[in-house]
């Protein structure tokens, strides 16, 4: 299927800041709805306390996860696996339908990127305000507002490091910690968080979409003729000429396009998408607000800039397929399926997963031993894992051969999402030793809730060595 032809990022002659101009409108908001979102879920769930415990929290000392009121141990990192499988399909997806509307609305760089511009237009001012402010000479005024400016994105990076940190540190217990009893890899990592975050969304901030990020590099390839992206109507804006407000453009030899470049000052990455679909184009949307509130000043029809398919551009088809001509796509339709698949799977998969866990291994110190009576003895160390948030009373029992027993039996007391290792020791009658002297037997030893209200029961294959 052929793909969509994208330019290349060009480089800049001159390295100057983008000083992207502010716009209102209906992707403006959705950008900002975008933002209020992502950053409630991110700095809110540290916040959110399930059974007594954070709701989210990968304590990577104690090797758990918890997951809302979930306890996942290291080997359950195959949900990750099929979580990056769903992240990476939605995405596939999201660019089939509508080319690079991730990275337009929802990408941490340009989320964050969004707070610190308008923590920049609060304290510089406007794109007039602070292109004079970056070529006057320093003095009170630009002291006070570049000062102001930094002071903000600097609380803001740390507050952000610091909930980094919180998920996978208690975040109650990190504050309180603060300052002075902050351990060295909490400190370091707020640090490198907030110096990451000061730095992509203060200083790098197109660079980042334009030379760092692959996606905008491969996008291409996940488009089609059919594919919506942020697009400039040649044919009805060519050629550019200044016209009087309410006339008819093709009456004048012009196009509907008025040269007024508002498109190229509102962009956050800085190019002219009158050039046509370009790499660093994050599909942020905020070019159509800008043209269509400069289309209703001048009388003139809505949609020079819009979300269009190459196919409706370029005349292959008349008319746009429509929401539901678009769902019905092909490769939407797989990479769907595909996604039902992935999210079926993991679900039912997370669901049926055992909350007690139980791994044998051998002592390798003491493989067999005879004791008196000619009874024969196998020492092991039993890993059992409580995958739930309350505490849990459990026994320990041997099957798969006759006249093996632990000695003594054995009871336990699990806290919640606690892991415990055990030394347990298995013996085998004398009659039964002496019938099986030199063989490696196949046992199972199991754990299972010694009450009444807990009935799971788990099993680990092992053997039993017959000296």
């Amino acid at each position: 299927m052929r793909t969509i032809p994208i330019l290349p990022v060009e480089a800049l002659s001159e390295f100057e800041k983008i000083q992207a101009r502010s716009i209102s409108g209906v992707f403006s908001r959705w950008r900002w709805a975008m933002v209020w979102l992502t950053q409630l879920v991110f700095y809110g769930l540290p916040w959110w306390q399930l059974q007594d415990q954070q709701a989210v929290l990968f304590d990577l000392a104690g090797g758990r996860f918890f997951l809302f009121g979930a306890v996942l141990y290291p080997q359950d990192l195959v949900y990750l696996s099929g979580l990056l499988m769903i992240c990476a399909l939605l995405l596939f997806m999201a660019s089939a339908l509508a080319g690079r509307v991730w990275c337009g609305f929802a990408c941490p760089q340009t989320v964050y990127t969004e707070l610190f511009q308008w923590l920049e237009l609060r304290t510089e001012g406007d794109r007039q305000g602070r292109l004079r402010l970056d070529h006057s000479a320093w003095g009170r005024e630009k002291l006070l507002r570049r000062g102001s400016k930094h002071l903000l994105w600097g609380l803001l990076s740390l507050w952000t490091g610091l909930t980094f940190v919180g998920y996978f540190t208690p975040i109650r217990a990190l504050l309180a910690s603060m300052p002075l009893e902050l351990g060295s890899w909490e400190t370091f990592w707020v640090l490198f968080y907030a110096g990451a975050t000061y730095c992509n969304a203060g200083y790098l901030r197109e660079s980042v979409c334009q030379h760092m990020c692959p996606y905008g590099r491969f996008q291409g390839a996940l488009m089609d003729a059919d594919t919506l992206y942020v697009a400039y109507d040649r044919q009805r804006g060519e050629p550019r000429a200044a016209r009087p407000r309410g006339s008819d453009p093709q009456l004048r030899g012009s196009g509907a396009c008025i040269d007024c470049t508002l498109c190229v000052q509102v962009c956050p990455v800085g190019i002219d998408i009158r050039q046509g679909l370009q790499a660093a184009c994050i599909s942020c949307g905020l070019c159509i607000d800008a043209c269509n509130q400069v289309m209703d000043k001048m009388r003139a029809p809505r949609g020079l800039i819009r979300l269009a398919s190459e196919a409706a551009l370029s005349g292959l088809r008349p008319q746009p397929l429509g929401l539901r001509g678009h769902l019905r796509r092909r490769r939407v339709w797989v990479y769907g399926g595909l996604l039902l698949l992935a999210l079926g799977l993991v679900a039912n998969r997370f669901a049926e997963r055992p909350t007690l866990r139980v791994n044998a291994m051998r002592d390798r110190g003491v493989l067999a031993r005879v004791v008196a009576g000619g009874a024969v003895e196998n020492v092991y160390r039993l890993q059992v894992m409580n995958a739930q948030l309350r505490r849990r009373d459990l026994q320990v029992t041997v099957a798969g051969l006759d006249g093996l027993q632990l000695v003594p039996p054995l009871r336990l007391q699990l806290l919640p999402a606690q892991a415990q290792m055990l030394t347990v020791t298995l013996r085998l009658s004398p009659q039964q030793a002496q019938r099986h002297a030199g063989q490696v037997l196949p046992i199972r030893l199991v754990v299972a809730g010694a009450g009444a209200a807990d009935q799971e029961r788990v099993d680990t294959a092992s053997t039993f060595l017959v000296d």
